[in-house]
């Protein structure tokens, strides 16, 4: 990463402007103006979010929006309404208010002195989203979005179901946003009223694990916001960037052959983070291109985007597993989703190049296959990839294929097909396919799962027939990935994928017919072609005093007492002191996720974030408490909120629920 100090154009900061909407509801935003935009006016960036741009995003807003600035655009970075230092309350994510103050928004960048009229969207998860969102709507200010880490679908690929399965990320990030949302603005930038403004936010903080929690299959309040529902309405030029360490990528190859506007993408081997800054190396040079992205659509300058592959994609050298890597090994290739796949048979124990004889084969996994599985989405650079496949792999069915003659390079989503029966009306599948290693080790390579209730579609589920036989066809995640010579794939099949997902009501046990099952693996042909990525720029890095060092660790270990399976998450954020402005922020995140092997109503998960902001004499802190446990026909969803200011309580909110459980 290099870097860049000196730019085309010096940079101008507003620290702090209010944004006033047509209700009286202010928003807070950040701005960086080139200088002599009001003589020469520029392009408007605009990034969206509810995290705060006072400290939450600071770090990385000071990597990003002053480069763009100094290459001459107008950056904005708005706290949305209910978070940060703006006013209001926020209901849920990507509402309908959270879009129409967007509306509003570009409306207000589109009339200022400074602006050309022409506004862009850019953000990274919750701003890439929206940013998608917001196109769908249609402001003719709106020229370009580039997206990152992002999806186009809410029900099917965010945090709260995945093949109709139950993540335990509805609770985690649930709390995390109960938590993030808690704290109160910047009583320097707010003026006296921010105290007033902080106790009505905690007392109608919404209990969002359980609104998602009462939508457990595709109805209206998932298809909202869900632009797969209409890629037509999008009309800005879109980049779409992710990684394959992120649990966003699926959508990427959705987005390049659903938009029916100008399209590129880069997936490169990174976490959820924007490039310039992610893990795993090489990180990448976002900040080029997506300049290169701005220039074209909003100034009408040829960069020769149009020209560049529709997808740019870094397939990773296969590597021995770990639960976090620095740098991955590779190379950068470009060309179009939708290679070739080459078909796998399955046979006892094999995967075979040619269909084999019948036979009848039964998974019933303890409810513990999982735990080597890692974080969903691995973002906040602790060990959250999955680790050594090999104790997974032995509590599940397995099929392995020959060692490979040479290479293979994998580029796409591989894909599963059964005819499976089930003993319960309520099942789910999970498919891993690995890199085995000479010696044993075993590398996830990617992964999919399946509510069988879910086999046609999620929007009407419906429950299983005992012993009748279904035809199932299961999607694993999109990756870029080169097994080596001599070593050999794996496809392991389970009934539980604990703590990732809830699990099944009941020990279930799925028959395989292996005379019609296959595994299709997407090939890198001799289409795609070396392709480029400059290496990564960034601006000058924002200063801050450590107080106390970050630490993340995971744990599993056995409880002897009664044999279940205890999963422990440690994400100490540290403490540090903002230099330019004296606020003192820290926090840390707890997760524990306990079940027996034998028993999936003893699954247990439960979440704990503390949030600290503190100035000379002021300091306040916020606890944000969760719990799901389940029971045959409910699930039981606790929620705690408190706060406190000087350390006397000031506020404490109870949340209980019990909802029905709906095929999940």
């Amino acid at each position: 990463m290099t870097i860049v100090d000196s730019f085309p154009h010096a940079v101008r900061e507003v620290p702090h402007l209010w944004i006033t909407l047509a209700d009286g509801c202010r928003l807070a935003a950040r701005l960086w103006l080139p200088e002599g935009a009001e003589v020469h006016p520029v392009p408007a960036i605009l990034e969206y979010l509810p995290y705060r741009k006072r400290d939450g995003t600071a770090v990385r807003d000071q990597l990003t929006h002053p480069y763009l600035a100094g290459h001459g655009y107008a950056c904005l970075r708005v706290d949305m309404r209910g978070n940060g230092d703006s006013d209001g309350l926020m209901a849920d994510e990507y509402a309908v208010q959270e879009q129409d103050d967007a509306l509003e928004v570009i409306d207000w960048l589109e009339r200022q002195p400074w602006c050309t009229g022409r506004v862009a969207m850019m953000g990274i998860s919750w701003g890439g989203f929206n940013g998608l969102q917001v196109a769908a709507r249609g402001p003719t200010a709106l020229r370009a979005v580039v997206t990152l880490c992002s999806t186009d679908d809410r029900y099917g690929d965010d945090i709260h179901y995945k093949g109709g399965c139950l993540l335990n990320e509805n609770l985690g990030w649930g709390t995390t946003m109960l938590s993030y949302s808690s704290r109160p603005p910047d009583p320097l930038l707010y003026g006296e009223g921010w105290r007033a403004a902080w106790l009505e936010r905690l007392e109608k903080m919404p209990f969002l694990p359980a609104l998602w929690l009462d939508h457990q299959h595709r109805d209206a309040y998932w298809r909202h916001g869900s632009i797969t529902e209409d890629y037509g309405a999008i009309q800005a030029a879109v980049l779409a960037v992710g990684g394959w360490g992120d649990a966003y990528r699926n959508a990427i190859p959705r987005l390049l052959a659903g938009l029916e506007t100008p399209c590129r993408a880069i997936i490169g081997p990174w976490v959820h983070k924007y490039p310039h800054f992610a893990v795993p190396e090489p990180a990448g040079g976002f900040l080029q291109e997506a300049l290169r992205w701005f220039d074209r659509w909003l100034k009408d300058i040829d960069t020769g985007v149009e020209a560049d592959p529709p997808l740019r994609a870094y397939l990773m050298d296969g590597v021995r597993p770990r639960t976090f890597y620095e740098s991955r090994a590779g190379r950068w290739l470009g060309g179009m989703p939708g290679a070739g796949d080459h078909r796998y048979h399955l046979g006892p124990g094999r995967l075979l190049d040619k269909p084999g004889a019948d036979a009848t084969l039964t998974v019933r996994s303890p409810q513990t296959v999982g735990s080597r599985g890692g974080e969903y989405c691995a973002i906040w650079l602790g060990p959250d990839w999955p680790g050594d496949q090999r104790e997974d792999d032995g509590r599940s069915l397995c099929f392995d294929g020959a060692p490979l003659a040479a290479p293979i390079d994998i580029l796409g989503a591989p894909r599963v097909c059964l005819d499976v029966e089930v003993d319960r009306p309520q099942a789910l599948l999970a498919a891993r396919l690995c890199h085995l290693h000479p010696d044993g080790a075993s590398t996830r390579i990617t992964y999919g799962v399946l509510n069988l209730c879910h086999r046609d579609g999620h929007g009407e589920p419906m429950p299983l027939e005992p012993g009748r036989r279904y035809r199932i066809a299961l999607q694993m995640d999109d990756i870029g990935y080169r097994v080596p010579a001599g070593h050999r794939l794996r496809l392991a099949l389970s009934t539980s994928y604990w703590p990732l997902l809830w699990p099944s009501a009941a020990p279930t046990q799925v028959i395989v017919h292996t005379a019609s099952a296959s595994l299709d693996v997407p090939r890198a042909g001799p289409e795609w072609r070396p392709a480029d990525m400059p290496p990564a720029e960034t601006a000058p890095p924002l200063e801050l005093h450590e107080l106390r060092a970050p630490e993340h660790r995971r744990e599993v270990r056995v409880d002897l007492a009664d044999g279940a399976e205890v999963t422990t998450l440690l994400d100490d954020f540290g403490a540090y002191r903002h230099a330019d402005h004296g606020l003192v922020t820290g926090s840390r995140a707890r997760e524990r996720y306990r079940i027996q092997p034998d028993d999936p109503l003893s699954a247990r998960a439960e979440c704990h974030w503390t949030q600290t902001l503190a100035r000379g004499d002021w300091n306040v802190r916020t606890e944000a408490h969760t719990s799901l446990t389940a029971d045959g026909e409910r699930f039981y969803l606790e929620g705690r909120l408190e706060a406190f200011e000087d350390e006397t309580p000031v506020h404490e909110q109870t949340w209980r629920r019990q909802i029905p459980r709906k095929f999940v």
